[in-house]
Order: C-alpha cells, then sequence, then structure tokens
C-alpha cells in the first residue's frame, strides 16, 4: 500500500523526544560497559504474530536519529499483512547504537501496528456492508498524527483530526446554547463554510431535533442496536449517520448491520493491544 507519511519535521522531534527519555543525559550504560564501540553486528526485526505493519518509517528514524551510519533495509511496507517470524527489516552497524535505539523503535513499531492490526479487524468484519471504519481524537498525547496514520495503514479512514478541522457540536455545547437548534443555527454563521456540521445526540426525541435542523452528519452516541435501526429508518438516507459508544470487534458487525454510514471507535487507538515484534541477531 502507498500512504503520505506524517510530516518529516514532527517525526523526528517526536522520536528525539522518545530518545531522550529512554537515554537520558548518560546513554545505554550497559551495552557501553560490556561492548566495545568497534563492535558491529547484522540484526533483523522480526514479527512474533500475525498483523498489520504500521510505523516502519518511525523505526528508520529512530535508528537513523541514534547513529547516521546505521544502514537500514527493509522489506515491508505501511500496511502489510505480516504472519509470524516475517522479516520486516535488516540493520546493519555499530552494535552500541543498534541496541541503543532497539527499545524505542519497537515500541512505535508495537503500538502502531497494534492499532493498524485492530483496524483491519474491524474493517474485515464489515466488508459485506457499506459501512465505513473510523478513529476518534482519543488518542495518546503528543502521538495522535501517528495513531491516526496506523488507522488509515488498517484500512480505516480519520474523523477530525482535531478541533479545528471540524465541527462537532457535543452535549455540553447543547446545554450551554440551550438547544440542538439553536447550536446548529450558530455553528451555521461560521464564516468557514467549508467545515462540515456534525452533531451528537444521545436518544431518539434528540435525533429528531437534529434532523429538522439539517446539519451535515448526525453522532447517533451508545444508541442501542434497535434505536440504531429506528434512527436509520427516521432519517431514510437525509443524512450521513455516524455510530459511536462503545464500539469493539465483538460488536462492530451488528452494529454496522443497522445501515449507518459511519462507526466511530475511540478503542482502536486508546485500547488496542500491541503487536509483538522482536531484534534478532543474525546468525
Amino acid at each position: 500500500m502507498s500512504f503520505e507519511l506524517p510530516d518529516k519535521v514532527l517525526t523526528e522531534r517526536t522520536v528525539e523526544e522518545a530518545l531522550k527519555e529512554d537515554i537520558g543525559i548518560i546513554g545505554d550504560v550497559t551495552s557501553n560497559l560490556i561492548l566495545d564501540d568497534s563492535n558491529r553486528s547484522e540484526f533483523e526485526i522480526k514479527s512474533r504474530q500475525e498483523g498489520i505493519i504500521s510505523g516502519l518509517y518511525l523505526v528508520e528514524t529512530v535508528f537513523h536519529l541514534v547513529d547516521k551510519k546505521i544502514a537500514f533495509k527493509k522489506f515491508k511496507e505501511e500496511g502489510d499483512e505480516v504472519e509470524v517470524g516475517d522479516i520486516l527489516a535488516r540493520i546493519q552497524g555499530n552494535s552500541i547504537s543498534i541496541l541503543t535505539a532497539e527499545r524505542t523503535a519497537l515500541n512505535f513499531l508495537s503500538h502502531m501496528s497494534g492499532i493498524a492490526s485492530a483496524t483491519s479487524l474491524m474493517v474485515k468484519k464489515i466488508k459485506n456492508t457499506n459501512t465505513k471504519i473510523m478513529c476518534t481524537r482519543k488518542t495518546t498525547p503528543n502521538l495522535r498524527i501517528f495513531e491516526k496514520f496506523a488507522v488509515l495503514s488498517g484500512g480505516g479512514k480519520n474523523h477530525r483530526f482535531g478541533l479545528f478541522d471540524g465541527i462537532l457540536i457535543k452535549d455540553n455545547h447543547i446545554a450551554l446554547s440551550g438547544s440542538i437548534k439553536e447550536a446548529i443555527k450558530k455553528a451555521k454563521n461560521s464564516s468557514d463554510k467549508s467545515l462540515k456540521i456534525e452533531v451528537e445526540v444521545d436518544n431518539i426525541d434528540q435525533f429528531k431535533e437534529a434532523l429538522e435542523n439539517n446539519p451535515d452528519i448526525i453522532l447517533l452516541d451508545n444508541f442501542s442496536t434497535s434505536e440504531l435501526k429506528k434512527a436509520v429508518e427516521i432519517n431514510n438516507d437525509k443524512l450521513l449517520l455516524e455510530a459511536s459508544g462503545s464500539v469493539n470487534i465483538e460488536n462492530v458487525l451488528d452494529i454496522a448491520m443497522t445501515g449507518v454510514d459511519f462507526i466511530s471507535s475511540g478503542w482502536l487507538t486508546h485500547s488496542s493491544p500491541s503487536l509483538d515484534f522482536g531484534l534478532d541477531l543474525k546468525q
């Protein structure tokens, strides 16, 4: 698969901070005590689980920021499927440098590949429906761009990136505005007409009020499947509908079968299990 990678400057800045956290001001004391600086070696990154790859570009960045002389050759691309034992990349160079970079590199790869793999499972689960899987803003601080990239790697779609690129009227906005009608009215007065207006509702009565005021999308928050079906029937293809709340791999198909256009899941980025990889010395 081919994806537009996150900004290089931001990627390097994030990796630098992660390396500072692990290396500190002293460095890898164990490797420096045990190994000679002239020691060179070759390692392979291998998958210990099947899944979807995301974050290899971060792995390469980690090794090169630790030591520009490290040779990094990848055998997989972002979004590729891997089986147990598959080789993702081969690294050659100074042994101390490679071991210094190991944990930070694998942390990024495991976390992002876990998100991509979980997304792929959801996407495959509902492949025979017209519903699309999306992530949310429930992301790790300072890692959002990478986690949302991982969702794309797994075949999902991104919801709004932040507070700046989409209007989402939530329960507190409604409470402070006085009503759904008033909140939507104010949102429609936005100077930026390119911004989609989405309103979150908690029950069928709120849904009907939102529908009457014609936003672009209505988010059905924590609706039961029977309530989702009722909302889809009332909507009659007038507006786009998004289901959200307590979505997981076990219930995602039931939700998709109700006929909603989108399913958004915070679980993808905040709770999906990491994928396991190892850095093995090539014998």
